[in-house]
């Protein structure tokens, strides 16, 4: 009777084992699934946010253009010269 219920301990055991152990790599493939489509979109919002930062720099570098422009007329060839 001893090893009969060694046995079914065992077995028991093993069916546990595999359970959790088939429920665990269910887990992380479906974590992993949700991590890469929140990568996707942090990538889409980082592109928008720098798309939009580019678009900002783009303005201010106009308005100092613009600025140099009306102070000092020749900027653009000295700088060239010099380059």
């Amino acid at each position: 009777m001893n090893v009969f219920t060694f046995i079914i301990a065992l077995v028991a055991m093993i069916f546990g084992f595999i359970t959790y152990w088939i429920k665990l790599g269910i887990t992380k493939e479906s974590g992993k699934k949700q991590r890469r489509r929140h990568e996707k979109d942090g990538e889409n919002y980082d592109l928008d946010r720098l798309s939009a930062m580019a678009d900002s720099l783009t303005e201010r570098i106009d308005v100092l253009e613009s600025i140099l422009d009306a102070e000092v007329p020749n900027w653009r060839e000295q700088h060239e010269q010099t380059g």
